[in-house]
């Protein structure tokens, strides 16, 4: 029998397909390849819990500000965050970067398709993502809003985290860039912090962020928001930025408890290339304890949310407890 959050994944993974489906080009359309390296990586077996995170903060956020029901549209905005989220696997998993064959248990995009459309692919997801977002049945304060959030998110900004703090909001491709360039040499708290909240947290933070905003947008009038509005929002980054980092810590944990069939990709890899992983400095134990920390400090944020924050509380707790 199906537990609540795996009911909830389901039906959120229902929703984000069914979006992607329909905003993806079919495998059919000119040209060709292009369309179905989209689509392979798409479509290749994702939790898609970027997008989940992003439908429940909205289905929470709508509880509180307006008519309690799930926004309509939202769906594509959960579609465009895994377009993003795909993006950024294709092209990690390139020559040039971590040089992998195996994601999600299939052959990554380079390897079917060839490096060059593999690019393009990666390329072609992420400016479909921004066109998605941009034709959100939503008021154009709140696209602009949503935008200016994702984009930050998928940027060169590192943070305000350790010595390298560029003063800029945390950002995937400052994080791989950081992450790159740390490769061979010896980690600190300092630099797996930078790295773990602009490469994977970021964009799981601005998952929740966004939905948040766009269930905010449909509810509220933008002459006169919802006394609340600034509040909920802090408190949505603040789960998303704790509940991030618990879910790249868990990751790095995985990485070396489990094998390439058990994650769906190659195994080991972190620790081959001497990357800079939170086991590697603060060992396996005590990188459990600092997850179990941080889903519980998210949790705390989720507070002014009250029984409405139920669902995305056990989305966090699976994000610890997962063994994938």
């Amino acid at each position: 029998m199906d537990t609540p959050v795996q009911s909830l994944l389901a039906s959120g993974a229902r929703l984000t397909d069914a979006a992607l489906e329909r905003l993806l080009p079919a495998p059919d359309t000119l040209p060709h390849s292009i369309h179905r390296a989209m689509r392979h990586s798409t479509f290749a077996g994702g939790k898609r819990l970027r997008p989940i995170l992003c439908i429940e903060a909205a289905r929470m956020v709508a509880a509180q500000a307006g008519p309690g029901e799930l926004p309509e549209g939202i769906a594509a905005l959960a579609a465009a965050l895994e377009m993003l989220h795909t993006y950024s696997l294709i092209h990690d998993d390139l020559p040039a970067l971590d040089n992998d064959d195996l994601r999600r248990g299939q052959p990554t995009c380079h390897v079917l398709f060839g490096e060059a459309t593999a690019i393009l692919a990666g390329d072609a997801l992420q400016t479909l993502a921004f066109h998605s977002i941009a034709n959100l049945p939503c008021p154009p304060h709140t696209i602009v809003a949503i935008l200016r959030e994702v984009s930050s998110a998928v940027a060169t900004g590192i943070g305000r985290f350790g010595d390298l703090d560029t003063g800029l909001p945390p950002g995937m491709i400052g994080g791989q860039v950081v992450d790159i360039e740390s490769e061979g040499a010896a980690p600190t708290a300092a630099l797996v912090e930078t790295i773990h909240r602009a490469k994977t947290g970021a964009l799981i933070a601005t998952s929740i962020v966004s939905g948040g905003l766009y269930a905010l947008g449909l509810a509220t009038n933008p002459g006169a928001p919802h006394p609340d509005s600034e509040m909920w929002v802090d408190g949505l980054r603040s789960f998303g930025e704790n509940a991030g980092l618990a879910f790249q810590i868990v990751d790095d944990i995985l990485d070396l408890t489990q094998s390439s069939a058990e994650l769906g990709k190659t195994a080991g890899k972190d620790a081959a290339t001497v990357k800079a992983t939170w086991p590697a400095v603060f060992g396996i134990e005590q990188s459990r304890r600092d997850a179990a920390q941080l889903i519980a400090d998210a949790f705390a944020a989720l507070a002014p949310f009250g029984p409405a924050a139920g669902p995305l509380k056990s989305l966090a707790q699976y994000l610890v407890d997962r063994t994938h």
